[in-house]
């Protein structure tokens, strides 16, 4: 077994590689959020790579190991099917023309950026293998249930988006329905729970108190940086005031009963 700043050495090595490779493949296709993909399936590598070699309990490894390879394979196979057919994102095309002759250096780093990512993401769940407990306890089952509930809640979200968007009548209006109607972002909301399944788990750990780590870098990313602002500075870019009332009646992130609405 490996050690964990060795097995964490190893998941950053991997992680760089498989990202030069997709900017390569980016490179040749145009199209660059294949790197959204290529992180989502790079942390569900990582988390089934640490089960197989990382110290500790082998039924805790088991289980870990399975929750972050299947939060990580539910998200790539449904960025695949989404994204299959259409062009690039939007987020990448702003970027092209943001950084022009420029653009393919910074994806570049861009991706290995997600790289290290992958690596610091895949902290929490090193860390939850490796509690002293001999057998499965109660923590566990905490954990567990914290996932089923986040993993459950995600793919609910990203489903009712979905059949909205497939709605011709619904052509450049605002998804209230579903989980829709509470949050602006029940997708991302659930997509940050799930970091809190490693918690009770881990936190009983050696250093395992970084395995806040997930949820607090998570919440920084969703609401500084890639998540709620790219999202809704688009949104309202292609929707306009209908947006600007969704924002005003329903909450941003945790969901919440709408101030206001239909």
């Amino acid at each position: 077994m490996i050690g964990p700043v060795a097995l964490l050495g190893l998941v950053l090595a991997a992680a760089s590689l498989l990202m030069v490779v997709v900017w390569l493949v980016q490179r040749r296709t145009g199209d660059a959020g294949i790197v959204d993909l290529a992180w989502a399936g790079g942390i569900a590598t990582a988390a089934v790579c640490a089960a197989l070699l990382s110290e500790g309990t082998g039924a805790r490894r088991m289980l870990v190991g399975s929750m972050g390879g299947l939060w990580g394979m539910r998200l790539a196979l449904f960025l695949w099917r989404r994204n299959r057919g259409r062009s690039e994102d939007g987020r990448y095309r702003d970027l092209r023309v943001r950084f022009g002759a420029r653009a393919q250096v910074f994806f570049f780093w861009f991706f290995q950026f997600q790289a290290v990512a992958i690596a610091i993401f895949a902290v929490p769940m090193v860390l939850a293998m490796r509690r002293p407990d001999a057998a499965l306890t109660v923590w566990d089952g905490l954990g567990a249930a914290i996932w089923i509930l986040a993993v459950g809640g995600e793919a609910l979200s990203d489903a009712q988006l979905n059949r909205f968007r497939r709605d011709p009548a619904n052509l450049g209006k605002t998804c209230r329905s579903g989980l829709w109607r509470y949050s602006r972002h029940p997708n991302y909301f659930f997509e940050w729970l799930h970091w809190f399944a490693y918690v009770p788990i881990g936190l009983a750990a050696p250093w395992g108190v970084l395995t806040l780590l997930g949820p607090a870098l998570m919440l920084f990313f969703l609401y500084r940086v890639t998540g709620i602002p790219v999202t809704e500075q688009r949104a309202i870019a292609s929707r306009g005031d209908d947006y600007r009332r969704y924002q005003r009646e329903t909450s941003a992130f945790f969901p919440w009963f709408p101030r206001s609405g239909p």
